[in-house]
Formats: C-alpha cells, structure tokens, sequence
C-alpha cells in the first residue's frame, strides 16, 4: 500500500462528503432481513475464506417454506437469497424459481448470484430487487481462494450484463486472498470505469476450521487509508461498510474512523461510532434491512 498521512486523509475524506451529501448517515441493523441457503450447507467450491462455515447461520429452504406454510406470512420484510456455489461459481437460483416467485410475493430479495452464464441472468428480472456482487479484480485471489478458472474479465462481463437486468451493488472484500492486498486497488479501478451507484466494503475476517484459519486481517490503519481514499475517489455515490468486517477493537477503531472519513452507511455500528456521528452532528437513520436494500 502506498503511504500516506491517514489522519490528513480522513480529514480531506470528510471534506468531499460534506460537499457531495446532506449530514445524514444510516446505520443498518438488519434484523428484518432473513438469510437463506439455496443448497443447505453444501457448497462444491469450499472457499478458503468461508469453507461453508456461513451457510450454517442461514436458513434452509424447507424452513422457510414451513414456516410460511404455518403462519400464511413471514416476520421479516426482505431476504438475502445466496447459498453454496456450483463449481462454476454460481449459486444455483434456477432449481428453486417456484419457491422464489412464491417468496417474492411478499419480501423483498437480494440475491448472491456468482459468476452467472448471459442465458441465466434474464430470470432474475422481476426477482430480484437487488444484487451483491463479490467483486474481484485479481486472478491469482480468484485461483486461491476460489478454486476456480474464470478471470477478472469474468466478473466484469457478468457485473455489466447483471446491471442490464437488475440494480447491482457491488462488494469488495479488502485482504480477501487471506489477509493480503490482492488487486482492490485494480477493482476501484475497474469500477470506477463501469461508474457504478454504490459500492459495499468488507474486510477478510479469519475463519475457525478453514484455509485461512491462522490468517490476520490487514492492518486496520491500511484498510482506514484505502477506504479514505476511496471515499475522495467516488466522491459523488454512497459508499457502504458492510456486515462482514473484524470484531472487538479493530473493528471499534475502524468503525470510529468510516464515520469521520464520510462513509454513507454502517451496518451495525460500534458505540464509538455512533458518539463520533453524535459529535459530528450527523443525523442518524436507522435501517432494519440489509444495507443493499
């Protein structure tokens, strides 16, 4: 990573979303949101990063369908569709149409689709609300953590025709190749070519019983100075810290810093950050939902 002073970063960062937005910021709590599995734990790909460990936490198909089948409703306003991969990289929606058309009735849905064929992506319409996208711009993380043969071109090819379909959202994973710095600065890039409307950060988290088990997290001072300079680089979109990012003081200090650096979104902010807002006299909006919603 290139140096730079962070502190005089962070203050150039709040400089431009003074500019470019009102003094609101969201803090998403998404308890509204349900996750569900399409595959239960199954996953052909087992990625270094998540080795099937997330899927556990999601709810299987058959317990959605159960408990809608009991209650004729759902307790919650939207749902993260996604799931294990297939060894191309997708996550398999095509199988379950029926139970999605049915779903969507009465939620809304974000969807985790992976490296999708052109002939896969027009059922998405009317489906999805909005997507996530795992953006990559590096081969070897592609080869590493995935297992898989497809390039960057790849997820270029697939991002622009999904954006033809369905609104997109782009996610970049920062130390995603095991806590190393792998290509995000080549997906800034990229993204910024593609001139996209908001983008959602994560940071690598080590994984009890995966690959990348005995991996650190970068520095939180490096992730800080990138996310600074991504703010001064799209100075006009929102930008997004998302769900997956480290706990305990890393994640207070990088919280605290996301807020004063003009981050749009936080989901589940620390106490720190929520007196930095206070202090910056921000306006807090509360979201129940998730952040791409």
């Amino acid at each position: 990573m290139e140096q730079y002073d962070v502190s005089s970063l962070i203050c150039q960062a709040w400089e431009v979303r003074q500019k470019n937005f009102e003094n609101v910021i969201f803090f998403d709590y998404p308890t509204q949101t349900e996750s569900i599995t399409l595959t239960g734990r199954s996953c052909a790909l087992n990625c270094a990063h998540c080795g099937g460990h997330y899927l556990k936490g999601m709810r299987s198909i058959e317990e959605i369908q159960i408990y809608g089948a009991l209650n004729n409703n759902y307790p919650f306003h939207s749902a993260l569709i996604s799931g294990g991969c297939t060894p191309e990289g997708k996550v398999p929606f095509l199988d379950h149409l029926e139970f999605l058309h049915n779903l969507k009735q009465n939620v809304r849905l974000n969807f985790h689709v992976g490296l999708l064929d052109n002939g896969e992506i027009p059922f998405l319409k009317n489906l999805a609300d909005v997507v996530s996208f795992d953006f990559v711009a590096d081969p070897e993380t592609i080869r590493e953590v995935y297992g898989l043969e497809q390039g960057p071109e790849d997820y270029r090819r697939v991002f622009l025709a999904l954006r033809e379909v369905v609104p997109v959202m782009p996610h970049l994973t920062l130390g995603l190749k095991g806590g190393e710095w792998s290509g995000e600065a080549a997906a800034l890039e990229a993204l910024d070519e593609m001139q996209v409307d908001g983008l959602v950060f994560n940071v690598f988290i080590p994984t009890p019983e995966t690959r990348y088990a005995d991996r650190q997290p970068l520095p939180v001072e490096e992730v800080i100075r990138f996310l600074a300079l991504a703010r001064i680089r799209f100075p006009k979109i929102p930008l997004f810290l998302g769900c997956m990012r480290p706990k305990g003081r890393y994640r207070q200090t990088l919280d605290e810093a996301a807020v004063a650096m003009g981050l749009n979104h936080l989901v589940m902010p620390t106490p720190g950050a929520r007196r930095r807002a206070e202090e910056l006299r921000l306006r807090v909006v509360r979201g129940e939902e998730c952040c791409a919603l």
